[in-house]
């Protein structure tokens, strides 16, 4: 278990006695008996945080539930540029230990982890989520494949979801709309396997390729290349966010089904952002391409 205060140096810069002394009580009164009742002992104490190291994975987590959702109830009163907040990270491996200190790749993915948790939260690996899940109740939010600084391999991380009230709200971050370019412009979706068979995937994914392949052939038209189009693969998603984020004005998106050995693909082109006025070659051009959509004789 790796664990810091978060903003430690702006806390002690506003006021260095008043931080010490709620540190140290927050210490006392919330951490140090929640990692002692579970069998855990403090290693090190770090100036603005502490590593410790426990027998059990599942003891691990009851404590850093236990000691965080304290530290919220003591310092809930206190002004938000006041508030002590610890971030703490969880991770399973080999140490090699030493009197005062323990060492390890185990123990830095701990700490990688600790450094992305936000104030008052825990994230947890992969590793530990599997070893707790059944036997701990608690609520997670999956944060996917980290890359962290210094580790050679991703680690698939969770944050365990201490009291969703307490959890500061961060605001979604409007993405603003790219201009459209002076020709007409579409984005290809990847098309939706309706098959039922996760092996025919590669088979809507070239289609898709292939109407991209012959939309590019045009000069009279912008295309998005595959891949920032196929970032939106698996997402529901609105036309017009698609429309503002890639900065075009119309859309495909569709669906491959097979049946037997027929395939069949369905497609409709959507109009995403409000209308320019293009010249009539350039608007005969995606006709041709979509009505009939004309893509190579295998994947017909």
């Amino acid at each position: 278990m790796a664990a810091d205060v978060a903003g430690y140096s702006r806390l002690m810069h506003n006021d260095e006695e008043a931080t010490h002394a709620k540190l140290t009580a927050l210490l006392a009164g919330g951490v140090e008996p929640a990692i002692a009742q579970h069998g855990g002992r403090i290693v090190k104490n770090t100036g603005d945080g502490f590593l410790a190291e426990f027998p059990s994975a599942v003891e691990a987590v009851r404590a850093a539930m236990q000691f965080q959702s304290r530290i919220n109830e003591l310092s809930c009163d206190d002004a938000e540029d006041r508030r002590i907040l610890f971030r703490v990270g969880l991770n399973i491996g080999d140490i090699i230990v030493e009197a005062h200190d323990i060492f390890g790749d185990g123990v830095n993915i701990a700490a990688r982890l600790e450094s992305i948790a936000e104030p008052g939260g825990i994230c947890i690996s992969q590793t530990v989520f599997n070893h707790a899940r059944d036997k701990v109740p608690f609520d997670v939010e999956e944060a996917g494949e980290q890359t962290l600084k210094n580790i050679a391999r991703p680690v698939h991380v969770y944050r365990i979801i201490i009291d969703p009230g307490l959890r500061t709200a961060t605001p979604k971050r409007e993405i603003p709309a790219l201009a459209l370019p002076d020709k007409p412009s579409v984005a290809v979706l990847p098309l939706t396997n309706m098959s039922g068979d996760p092996e025919q995937e590669f088979v809507s994914d070239g289609i898709a390729e292939d109407v991209i392949t012959a939309l590019s052939r045009y000069p009279s038209l912008f295309v998005i290349a595959r891949n920032s189009s196929f970032t939106y693969k698996g997402r529901a998603v609105d036309v017009r966010q698609v429309g503002r984020e890639l900065g075009v004005r119309y859309v495909l998106e569709g669906s491959v089904r097979k049946a037997g050995s027929r395939i069949r693909v369905t497609a409709q082109l959507i109009e995403g952002r409000p209308a320019i006025m293009y010249g009539p070659s350039a608007t005969t051009a995606i006709s041709q391409i979509f009505s009939p959509c004309r893509m190579s004789s295998p994947r017909r």
